[in-house]
């Protein structure tokens, strides 16, 4: 077996796949090179160092170190410190092998092949395959300042909450709108935290901000028009993305691939007041990201089945004529990002693949 497939059906076997398609291998022949490769198919996604990477690859530590670093320090691998070791492990495609690479800038005619080749293999393969089957691994987040306060029940829909529990934030480009580059929309607003955001800040992917940057980052988000989308479970946020429906790979998978699964919407759905509505179009041609409101007889009218409880209607609305209620059902939300991984994989049939490479 060629050893690039051998990687790409290890890659498969995390949540986030890594389905089998030509711009895949090219992809992986590009971030990584045929040793660095040898390296990598002996590693699993939890962390191990160096001697027990060199030992399973049968190469030396001294040149099994050299190649991991490389891998590294292209954004293609993770690294962590531990009692003063450095351990390292695979990332999956999303988010880790496609974002991180471009998180830099993009600006070279490598970053704008891997561009086209992502965007190939999106339409092609990884977009249905990231999508849930039923549950999806991202989930909306309201924009904060659309909840009213009877509404403040749940601290896992309150952005700022993420933010004030994380222990480090690193914040950095979005891939998506570097490789994909359809708008315009702020760059510099993806904030990630804890040891995945340590890793990006000491290989200059990002940059540490306090407590005080990212609530502002998010403020810059909600007045663009950005999504917060947020890793699918209750426990804890890996991340904050902010989205938009050209370009971001989550939003895409409903906007251009009309998968229903593609991420899980918020617990809340737009209502508008008709009596305050002057029909002034701002929801429907500016605020919302999945053209989900028309406008009828001079009132704002919100498709529900295409609303994903973003908010952004609420806080762009100057009539202050739509509120965020509650949906009936609520989503089902799993509880930590453990369960939610190992119900994304026996969903999607490869929760034995993916024990395998982990118990390796």
């Amino acid at each position: 077996m060629d050893i690039y497939e051998r990687l790409r059906e290890i890659l498969d076997s995390h949540p986030a796949t890594a389905p089998k398609a030509k711009s895949i291998n090219e992809i992986l022949s590009i971030l990584f090179t045929p040793e660095e490769t040898a390296l990598a198919v002996n590693m699993s996604f939890k962390t191990k160092s160096v001697s027990v990477i060199a030992k399973a690859a049968g190469t030396t530590e001294s040149e099994a170190k050299q190649n991991l670093e490389s891998m590294a320090n292209k954004g293609i691998i993770l690294s962590k410190n531990k009692n003063g070791e450095k351990l390292y492990a695979l990332l999956p495609l999303i988010p880790g092998v496609f974002e991180f690479p471009f998180m830099k800038g993009g600006q070279t005619p490598m970053h704008k092949r891997l561009g086209e080749l992502w965007e190939e293999y999106h339409h092609e393969a990884l977009g249905t395959s990231f999508s849930g089957q039923p549950t999806p691994l991202m989930r909306v987040v309201a924009v904060e300042k659309s909840i009213t306060a009877e509404n403040r029940i749940h601290p896992y829909e309150e952005v700022r909450n993420f933010i004030m529990d994380a222990n480090y934030i690193a914040l950095t480009n979005c891939a998506c709108r570097v490789s994909v580059a359809k708008c315009d929309k702020p760059r510099e607003v993806c904030l990630i935290f804890d040891a995945t955001g340590e890793f990006l800040v000491e290989r200059g992917f990002a940059r540490q901000i306090s407590k005080e940057e990212g609530m502002k980052v998010l403020d810059q988000a909600e007045e663009a028009g950005l999504v917060h989308t947020s890793n699918n479970s209750s426990d804890h946020a890996l991340l904050i993305c902010n989205c938009c429906p050209c370009c971001c790979t989550v939003l895409r998978g409903r906007t251009q691939l009309k998968h229903v699964h593609a991420f899980e919407p918020s617990r809340f759905l737009a209502r508008v007041k008709g009596e305050d509505c002057n029909g002034c179009a701002i929801c429907a041609d500016n605020r919302c990201p999945m053209k989900a409101i028309e406008i009828k007889d001079n009132v704002a009218v919100i498709h529900e089945a295409e609303c994903i409880g973003c908010g952004l209607c609420v806080t762009g609305c100057p009539a202050e004529a739509i509120v965020l209620k509650e949906r009936e059902p609520l989503p089902p939300l799993p509880a930590t990002v453990t369960e939610m991984g190992a119900k994304v994989l026996q969903e999607k049939g490869r929760l034995d693949a993916f024990l395998k490479i982990m118990q390796s």
